[in-house]
């Protein structure tokens, strides 16, 4: 059974990768999730914050403290990384705007980083700021790391785009080499009592995979960029699900947090038993089936898929 699949370039054994998230702070656990199966790791963000604090008002006072890593320890654990294990190890950058903090992508490049993914992790709460400003400030971001750094580049983006097809494209064009879908906003909570806001990190569950697959299916039918799925994904059946979408990799973190890094060979001992059974001898074979390239009209489908579930609804009295 052939799973390998080609991810921003790279060659990767399987779909499955560590995403984001804390555990690559530690070597001992990094070689754990190589021995375990993941196919790639990716760091967790170095911040905007941490390489530029005073770069302009909107942002509230940070401290080293508040960050696991500093810049140059950042840069360090990525060369520490990748002297430890031999699967791709992909870097991250997440901030808002275009500023000279972006040239850490180079840095990241030399430190030996494998490709690069750029977090754009931002809520717009200026009236005066629209749409097409917010576009434009995230396809400059994209240009300027294209003009640093020689490794390939990612792009992980919220689902918070009135035309993310169209703003998906244009960041193609501005050099993104693929997408991340989607970052996870963290909500906060109302503490009534004290009047005060309450932060608390959720993990994630495989519902959230649904607006995943709507718009892996939807991009990739439009791009040859390489797409990933963030978000949602915690067994065999939501991996195969995100790759007939469209997927070529597949970002696993809340589930390994939960169960530990042995859940990357179990979920690709259970992907291969079922292509198996359905007589399936690639990952390419599968790849893209359901995605909107086998829909003539997308819109009118969706429309009627819209209609279909409030009728299927109302007669069962929701």
């Amino acid at each position: 059974m052939d799973l390998s699949t080609r991810y921003l370039g790279l060659t990767l054994e399987h779909p499955l990768m560590l995403g984001a998230s804390p555990l690559v702070d530690s070597l001992d656990t990094v070689r754990r999730i190589e021995d375990a199966g993941a196919s790639a790791i990716v760091m967790h963000s170095l911040f905007e914050e941490q390489i530029a604090p005073t770069n302009g008002a909107h942002f509230f006072r940070t401290s080293a403290a508040e960050f696991a890593l500093s810049p140059d320890e950042y840069l360090e654990q990525i060369r520490r990384i990748k002297a430890a294990v031999k699967i791709p190890l992909i870097g991250s950058l997440n901030g808002v705007t275009d500023g000279a903090w972006l040239d850490y992508a180079k840095l990241i490049d030399q430190a030996g980083a494998d490709a690069l993914e750029l977090n754009v992790y931002q809520v717009e709460a200026d009236a005066d700021c629209d749409a097409a400003q917010i576009e434009q400030e995230t396809a400059d971001m994209v240009r300027h790391v294209k003009s640093v750094s020689a490794i390939p580049l990612a792009v992980k983006l919220s689902p918070f785009y009135s035309a993310l097809a169209n703003f998906a494209a244009r960041l193609s064009r501005a050099g993104a080499d693929g997408l991340v879908l989607f970052n996870r906003f963290y909500q906060p909570d109302f503490h009534l009592e004290k009047q005060e806001l309450v932060h608390q990190l959720e993990l994630s569950s495989s519902s959230e995979l649904l607006l995943r697959l709507r718009w892996l299916a939807i991009l990739s039918a439009q791009t040859e960029r390489s797409l990933a799925a963030s978000g949602g994904v915690h067994s065999a059946s939501d991996a195969l699900k995100a790759l007939i979408a469209g997927a070529s990799g597949v970002q696993l973190v809340s589930e390994i947090l939960k169960r530990g890094p042995h859940r990357f060979g179990e979920i690709r001992r259970l992907m291969e038993s079922w292509l198996q059974a359905h007589d399936y001898h690639s990952i390419d074979q599968l790849r893209g089936g359901l995605n909107l390239e086998f829909c003539p009209e997308p819109r009118a489908h969706e429309r009627a898929r819209y209609l279909h579930v409030l009728n299927a609804c109302s007669r069962v009295h929701c």
